[in-house]
């Protein structure tokens, strides 16, 4: 069993199969690490959702599926990929395996020595696919925990897309 697993994402927003991933984490990993990437980055369609609300979808979800256990730290944007990596072991502390989906975050750690985790997308859900619902009037609801669906409808998560979208 892995000590220490960080799972790294922009989360914009956290969805079901990103609820998947932390469930399989808690099978294998003593301590669970979400990393939430690029909290500093302004609001656009692409990433709509603040570091603070990303935060509380994250809470949210994990507390409906019992995993109160995790740790959330957000993980700032580097100039140089290089210090990258350093820079997210200096926010979270030591950890011993990544989960991501991302190549280059795959390629920064295992330059590092950190083992990964290469997760594959669900079919059909993703954090694009729900972002491109809400703009649409589509049904994203169902793609997303239901915690998370609470806090996007509190905040206008639909009317925020359209009004980013402009």
């Amino acid at each position: 069993m892995a000590n220490t697993c960080l799972f790294i994402g922009r989360f914009q927003p956290f969805h079901n199969g990103h609820l998947m991933v932390v469930q399989g984490m808690r099978k294998v990993c003593e301590r669970i690490i979400i990393g939430v990437g690029s909290p500093e980055v302004p609001q656009t369609p692409e990433q709509p959702f603040s570091v603070h609300e990303r935060h509380e979808m994250i809470s949210a979800a994990l507390l409906d599926a019992d995993i109160p256990d995790a740790d959330i730290y957000d993980i700032p944007d580097t100039a140089d990929d290089a210090d990258w990596v350093d820079a997210v072991i200096k926010a979270t502390g030591p950890i011993d395996k990544v989960w991501t989906g991302n190549d280059l975050v795959e390629k920064l750690f295992v330059e590092k020595g950190i083992a990964v985790q290469k997760i594959k997308e669900v079919p059909g859900i993703s954090a694009t696919e729900v972002r491109a619902r809400l703009l649409s009037g589509g049904e994203w609801d169902a793609l997303v925990p239901n915690g998370v669906a609470s806090v996007i409808r509190r905040i206008g998560g639909t009317a925020r897309m359209k009004e980013l979208s402009k």
